[in-house]
């Protein structure tokens, strides 16, 4: 997997939590990173899930939004590029180290784009993997252009594509392609280090994903950069060796439950043995991956 190198710009700013809990003293300091991908085009990376911004004199637009400890320096951070006003942001899924900082945003009246799936999960959470239901986001937090359809947005020189995706990480995932710099940022629906981890309580597929990175294979070339929720920005070569994990996992799972396996007996097999040391990643995601793998093609009809 070929990993690209960009000029690195870093901020470092103090975290909004102050100090930190019982006698282990003040919170480390979070660094806040902008990276040049591509023609204006900037991944920022901090506390949460990567963001990116398109930086121009018309005014920046967002990719996610990150947690919101860290709004702080990523205001700062995009004005050491630009004193452009922040305008837009775009969601690219509900998890609140995508969505974190969207009231910080808000409240600075930033336009926030998003899917109607996501707005709900926003309005009403569903159960975190602990069980708890996190609270409910403000008004000011809430995406208020929503969109199902393909979404272009012209802004600062660059064509700003929203690609709205079938329930993959979760049922309202979006990837945005920043056509001129060729640079493609998939949210969580792409990682490049970890098995794909579809978000069953926020009605995300495995089937839903494989058709997602088709979809980002379609609409990227030999020198489009891809930039993934999380794990190292890459490039379309790593696009064709996710998909041929989940393909080649997923007929191993169909021809295990062919021979009557059950979940147990398919996780005993550790069927994802031969791709473990170069996909990497936390090791539960193997398990996230093959038990949604064998639910969706048990289901699936004979």
């Amino acid at each position: 997997m070929r990993v690209l190198t960009w000029l690195i710009a870093a901020v470092v700013v103090a975290p909004t939590f102050g100090v930190a809990q019982g006698n282990r003293g003040p919170a480390a300091p979070v660094q806040v990173r902008t990276t040049l991908l591509g023609g204006s085009v900037y991944g920022i990376d901090g506390q949460g899930g990567r963001m990116a911004a398109l930086v121009g004199t018309e005014g920046i637009l967002l990719v996610d939004a990150q947690s919101p400890a860290v709004t702080d320096g990523i205001v700062s951070a995009l004005k050491a590029i630009s004193p452009a006003p922040i305008k837009f942001l775009v969601n690219t899924h509900v998890h609140a180290d995508h969505t974190g900082g969207n009231e910080n945003f808000g409240k600075l009246g930033v336009t926030i784009l998003g899917r109607p799936n996501l707005l709900e999960q926003l309005v009403h959470p569903v159960p975190a993997t602990n069980g708890q239901i996190p609270p409910p986001s403000p008004a000011i937090a809430l995406p208020i252009v929503l969109f199902d359809s393909p979404m272009t947005i012209n802004l600062d020189g660059e064509t700003v594509q929203l690609i709205p995706l079938p329930p993959s990480h979760t049922n309202g995932d979006t990837a945005v392609k920043f056509v001129k710099a060729d640079v493609l940022m998939t949210g969580d629906v792409f990682r490049s280090e970890g098995f794909p981890t579809p978000a069953e309580a926020n009605g995300g597929t495995i089937m839903g994903l494989l058709q997602s990175i088709e979809k980002f294979l379609e609409i990227s070339g030999p020198n489009t950069k891809v930039v993934p929720g999380h794990g190292p920005v890459t490039d379309r070569a790593a696009l064709v060796f996710h998909r041929e994990v989940i393909l080649t996992v997923r007929d191993r799972v169909r021809q295990a439950i062919r021979e009557g396996k059950t979940l147990d007996q398919v996780h005993d097999a550790k069927l994802t043995a031969d791709f473990e040391a170069r996909v990497g990643g936390l090791p539960a995601f193997i398990n996230v991956f093959v038990d949604a793998l064998y639910k969706e093609l048990k289901a699936q009809p004979r």
